[in-house]
């Protein structure tokens, strides 16, 4: 056998032979053309169909939604900017004439004032008490059991919310809570007077300045002075309080208080009658060019006496201490209260919504990365600071935005909380837009330029919330 027959390829086997190389190209190039043919774009035209037909039928099961948004919230938002540019009747076109009023009117710009506190004060309180909450709920035991107590408020509906706290911050001790409270402390150090509203008989008789009574004529050692007093009723006469004294014996400056008024009538006016009680515990004071020199209490009988001004003339003066009203408490929905005490209830309302998101964040937190901090010599301080607080910070961000867009639409609080005379001193955009609109006001064009101002208000609030979730979605 040569070599020629020994290399050459047996019959049946592929080899890589020049002529077979020929051959395979032309196949190859006719698969090619088969591929590219007619028949190649029928799979692209069938998957085209289906993505039509899935986006119609996905837009089919949106379109009820659609159409509620759009006759719920697109048309309402158009209809009130179309509204704006109008006065109290739609055929009284006043262009931007409503928008200048806005600005202009006395109780718009006191909404728009209070709406920037609410703005201000509201979120960064509601969002720092949720952080302290959430940051102590990880280190005690009963943290479930503390999360549901400062929660619970949010599930209370705000006009319930609102009628709580219109009695707890209630002006009359014994219905406001809070005034109770500081009644009671202040009592502890201070005693309420026992005569609140008792005066003089005679008024001519003494000079009143600022509820501190003093002798019109000067009183000398030689003669008693009657100090009778009226106005004050049975019931608050002390019980240690005994029959008044007739005559007061003894040297220097001396007198008696009491109440000058007998049970059933009947009495001879400033003079001391058998029924009549002394006043006991009233402070006297004597006065001398303007100057205290002495000062003493009556006796249960209501007698006094400054032993050491045996010469001389005095002016006898009953301080204002003796007769002031009781303390009750802060007027907490007066003008200057009203705003701080409704931001209070929010702010109660609310924590428990910002401490649950902070928690949730807290949670999510790498716990290597808080204990390789420690391991480094940082402190718990330094670990929060520098740490916690970094990666916490996004849940910060939607928080804090979320209750500002909330607080720019406050409206039942105020509404329910502030009484009809302050009510104009808490008012916001939201109530204002509602009292301009039905409230007595009757202008919906200038109604709709409030409502057009408060959603421009809250749309950049929305946009950087809507930007910042596609960041995290991304």
């Amino acid at each position: 056998m040569t070599d020629k027959e020994a290399v050459a390829p047996a019959a049946g086997d592929e080899g890589p032979s020049p002529a077979g190389a020929a051959v395979s190209e032309p196949d190859a190039a006719q698969s090619i053309d088969k591929t590219s043919g007619p028949t190649g774009d029928e799979p692209r035209a069938r998957t085209g169909v289906v993505e039509r037909l899935t986006s119609w039928r996905a837009l089919l099961f949106l379109l009820p939604a659609l159409l509620l948004l759009g006759v719920l919230v697109v048309y309402p938002i158009v209809y009130t900017v179309w509204r704006s540019f109008y006065g109290k009747e739609v055929s009284n076109f006043v262009g931007v004439d409503n928008y200048k009023d806005m600005f202009t009117d006395e109780a718009t710009f006191t909404a728009i004032k209070n709406n920037v506190i609410w703005v201000v004060v509201a979120p960064a309180v509601v969002t720092s008490l949720g952080l302290i909450f959430a940051v102590l709920t990880e280190r005690v035991r009963w943290s479930t059991a503390f999360k549901v107590l400062v929660f619970m408020p949010l599930a209370i509906s705000f006009l319930a919310v609102g009628v709580i706290f219109r009695f707890v911050y209630d002006e009359d001790p014994n219905i406001g809570v809070l005034n109770a409270a500081l009644v009671g402390i202040h009592d502890i150090f201070k005693s309420p007077s026992e005569y609140t509203g008792a005066r003089p008989r005679d008024p001519q008789d003494f000079v009143n300045q600022s509820g501190t009574y003093t002798t019109v004529d000067p009183v000398s050692p030689s003669q008693p002075v009657p100090l009778p007093l009226v106005g004050l009723p049975q019931t608050k006469v002390p019980s240690d309080a005994a029959p008044a004294a007739t005559s007061v014996t003894g040297s220097g400056v001396r007198g008696v208080v009491w109440l000058d008024f007998v049970p059933g009538g009947g009495g001879q006016p400033n003079a001391v009658d058998p029924n009549e009680k002394g006043l006991p515990g009233v402070k006297v004071q004597a006065v001398q060019n303007g100057n205290v020199v002495e000062s003493t209490t009556t006796a249960n009988d209501g007698s006094f006496v400054f032993a050491s001004l045996t010469s001389g003339s005095y002016d006898v003066r009953l301080p204002s201490s003796n007769f002031a009203a009781p303390f009750n408490g802060v007027s907490w929905l007066g003008p200057t209260l009203v705003t701080p005490s409704i931001i209070a209830s929010y702010v109660w309302t609310w924590a428990g919504f910002a401490m649950v998101l902070i928690a949730a964040g807290l949670a999510s937190i790498p716990r290597e990365a808080l204990e390789a901090a420690r391991v480094d010599g940082a402190t718990e301080f330094q670990v929060f600071r520098r740490v916690t607080m970094p990666l916490l910070a996004p849940v910060l961000v939607v928080v804090l935005v979320t209750l500002v867009i909330n607080v720019l639409k406050i409206f039942d609080l105020v509404y329910v909380i502030a009484p009809g005379s302050t009510q104009p001193d808490a008012n916001v955009l939201a109530l204002q837009l509602y009292l301009t609109s039905f409230g007595g006001g009757n202008n919906q064009g200038l109604g709709s330029a409030i409502a057009v101002f408060l959603f421009a208000l809250v749309v950049p609030a929305m946009i950087f919330n809507i930007r910042r979730f596609r960041r995290e979605q991304q």
